[in-house]
């Protein structure tokens, strides 16, 4: 079930809320817990078999916990990763097998938040969870469970205990949520009509400008998608007491792709840096070990994001740019404003087309209608003009909306009736397009 539906909106939370409000605080975890496996078997309705390949995986992990916990047992702490990975391993890519089984709806996002648990565990930084509701409640809290963010569970335990409810956090919370329904519905999904029409057209049949458009277009639906989300689940942790960690800081003003990467899906990054890129040695070693350390984590990011041969190039297109950066033209980056930024705009919309498209041929023949070498330089103009012109409003607000201006004025007249009749008018707004149809799936659904 997605946040931007009407049934989620008037149906399940509504109710989630009443009962979670007046339920005693001793059984708030147990109500988080049994709400969010309703919310995720609504949203594998015909496929109840992925709702039992989650719940068994939270029975495994809760037991494989509490045994690690107990025995400090290595073999046994690697056993039960190795098992989850396999897990992810084979539905990620069974269609190297021949098969063709549908994805488990989060399955990356809640096996990263599982392993992470009792990789913790097994380094006793946190003690296993004892209470099987409370673990429950932490790994599937449905505010995050689809698409993260992914969250250390030293915080996960400091909401369960510490956390309070009362009217401000509901009215913070509804602020926060509209902000990040509005980011989805009425700039992301107007922003996603770009790039549909280049794949409507195809192509060997637009021009190089329309071409840069598309990337464009992509790489900001893609960015109010998610961060939409990001900013929806906050608002709902709000609303129950939980403080979701901030997964964006608006990345598409960063100079530099690491300082990108360091901006972009922040708990994802945070994960392969604890879990994969600090246990292989980190930055602390020398060069040639460094650049191994990049290369498995930014192998593993691609191999993460799909199956798909693209999302391989993708993430060591990533793992060359940023070596490039650390080793011979970052710090230059870094101290030049202006080149900076103007690198990042060339390179963002890049990346994102390889992310895109997802067979590399096909990416071979973008690149070489972006520079004009395949079949020479498309001259005319007019599919470009004429997208320019249907989309210049979102396209703008869109530029605009990637800067910390808005927020900065928005945060100025937060409390005020002015800024909560605008957020009414765009609750409203984004309703109508809702009962017309016209909200677009979370793009990171699919990972």
């Amino acid at each position: 079930m997605a946040f931007s539906d009407l049934h989620f909106i008037f149906l399940f939370l509504p109710v989630f809320l009443l009962v979670y409000y007046f339920s005693p605080a001793s059984w708030w975890n147990a109500v988080v817990f049994i709400g969010s496996l309703v919310f995720y078997g609504i949203g594998v309705q015909g496929h109840w078999w992925m709702l039992g390949l989650l719940a068994g995986e939270v029975v495994f992990t809760y037991f494989a916990g509490l045994m690690i916990g107990r025995t400090k047992d290595k073999a046994v702490a690697a056993f039960c990763q190795v098992l989850l990975f396999a897990l992810l391993f084979f539905f990620k890519y069974d269609s190297l097998a021949g098969l063709s089984i549908a994805f488990p709806l989060a399955l990356s996002f809640y096996t990263f938040q599982m392993s992470a648990y009792l990789t913790d565990v097994a380094r006793g930084t946190i003690p296993a969870v004892t209470n099987f509701f409370d673990y429950g409640a932490g790994v599937l809290l449905f505010v995050r469970l689809i698409s993260g963010p992914i969250t250390p569970w030293k915080d996960i335990h400091r909401d369960l205990e510490r956390r309070r409810i009362n009217w401000n956090c509901l009215v913070e919370g509804l602020r926060d949520f509209i902000i990040g329904l509005s980011l989805k519905l009425l700039l992301a999904d107007s922003l996603s009509g770009i790039w549909a029409y280049v794949e409507n057209t195809g192509i060997t049949d637009i021009s190089t400008p329309m071409a840069w458009l598309g990337i464009v277009g992509f790489s900001l639906n893609l960015y109010f998608d998610f961060w939409g989300y990001s900013r929806m689940a906050i608002g709902l942790g709000r609303m129950l007491g939980f403080e979701i960690p901030v997964n964006f800081r608006y990345p598409y003003i960063s100079k530099t792709m690491t300082e990108f990467w360091r901006r972009w899906h922040i708990t994802l990054g945070a994960w392969f840096r604890n879990y994969i890129y600090i246990p292989l040695g980190g930055s602390r070693v020398g060069a040639v070990r460094l650049i191994l350390n990049l290369f498995v984590v930014w192998l593993f990011t691609g191999l993460w994001h799909g199956s798909t041969l693209n999302f391989l190039v993708w993430g060591l297109f990533l793992f060359v740019v940023i070596v490039l950066e650390k080793f011979i033209w970052g710090k230059l980056l870094e101290r030049t404003y202006v080149l900076g930024h103007l690198y990042m705009i060339l390179l963002i919309p890049l990346s994102w087309m390889i992310f895109a498209i997802p067979d590399v041929p096909t990416i071979v023949t973008f690149v070489g209608r972006l520079f004009g070498q395949s079949k020479g330089i498309v001259p005319y103009t007019t599919d470009f003009l004429a997208q320019l012109d249907k989309f210049k409003v979102f396209l703008g607000l869109g530029v605009l909306f990637s800067t910390p201006l808005p927020n900065k004025l928005y945060e100025k007249f937060r409390q005020t009736p002015v800024a909560d009749l605008v957020l009414f008018a765009l609750f409203w707004l984004c309703i109508y397009r809702m009962s017309l149809g016209l909200a677009d799936p979370f793009a990171y659904f699919s990972f």
